[in-house]
């Protein structure tokens, strides 16, 4: 069957269908170099997003963490331990509807949300210690004033 002037195919292709390979096998390349291109854009825009130039990669995965599972405690693994568990075992706090379709309850993260996120939670951190160092200073003085002996009477 194979003659000097006949083309080799691949194995598994016909004459028939050989043309149809061809094409197929050019249009599959063109979708997988595509996908490359696309993924290797995308980390770099959503770190954009999330608010990169401002947090470090870890700190969006903190914050990440802090509004997923609504605890300010949360921090991100880095690095993940290899055979751990995920770092969501147990958690109590997600304020999720599970069902067949889960939806979550969390804030939608928009264009540098995490960022704000960030700064209204250490302004709410830093008013607080205030309000602590306040009381303590007032219950101090007024300890002071009662542990004081009184002047003499003239």
């Amino acid at each position: 069957m194979s003659t000097s002037t006949e083309k080799e195919l691949p194995l598994g292709t016909t004459a028939h269908y050989a043309n149809m390979h061809k094409w197929l096998q050019r249009g599959l390349f063109v979708c997988l170099v595509c996908l490359v291109i696309e993924a290797s854009f995308s980390l770099p825009f959503i770190a954009v997003w999330m608010g990169w130039p401002t947090l470090s990669l870890t700190e969006v995965c903190h914050e990440m963490e802090k509004v997923r599972f609504a605890d300010d405690s949360r921090e991100c693994q880095v690095p993940h331990p290899l055979f751990a568990p995920s770092e969501a075992r147990g958690q109590k706090t997600a304020k999720d509807t599970w069902g067949i379709q889960p939806r979550p309850h969390y804030k939608k993260i928009g264009f540098h949300d995490l960022i704000r996120f960030r700064d209204e939670r250490l302004a709410r951190e830093a008013a607080a210690a205030k309000l602590r160092a306040a009381a303590g200073a007032a219950g101090a003085a007024a300890a002071g004033a009662a542990a004081a002996p009184a002047p003499p009477a003239p």
